[in-house]
């Protein structure tokens, strides 16, 4: 990883650690992801943006597998998924042969531009929704 990667990194995850998330999450509609933390086993709520589509919801990584909710799912796939304000249980699977450059163009445009400009390592996600 360049030393430019490494510092974009760093500064978007502090960014989104101590101002973005903390605010985003409280939001009722917002859509947050809901991972069990693989250390902790604690809920770890994680605003998302992306998209239902049938019993599915997709979304993108910015960071692969550097983002800790996508550790968290590969620790544990139970997740669940607020989206416009219900819980949905759900598996999640990540799928790196996907190609997120599209996947984003299909997803909602404000949250799909930011993590295009903003992500290093994008990373499909797909939760198969069980309610």
């Amino acid at each position: 990883m360049s030393r430019y990667t490494t510092l974009k990194h760093r500064a978007v995850t502090t960014f989104q650690r101590n101002v973005g998330n903390p605010v985003l999450r409280r939001l009722p509609l917002q859509t947050v992801l809901e991972t069990t933390g693989r250390k902790s086993g604690l809920p770890r709520p994680t605003p998302v943006g992306g998209r239902r589509i049938g019993d599915s919801f997709w979304l993108v990584s910015e960071f692969g597998t550097k983002s800790q909710y996508v550790r968290n799912i590969q620790a544990d796939p139970a997740v669940r998924v607020r989206i416009k304000g219900h819980w949905h249980t759900g598996t999640a699977h990540l799928l790196p042969e996907d190609d997120a450059v599209a996947r984003l163009r299909s997803l909602p445009r404000m949250n799909s531009t930011a993590v295009w400009a903003l992500g290093t390592n994008l990373l499909t996600v797909r939760v198969d929704l069980t309610d």
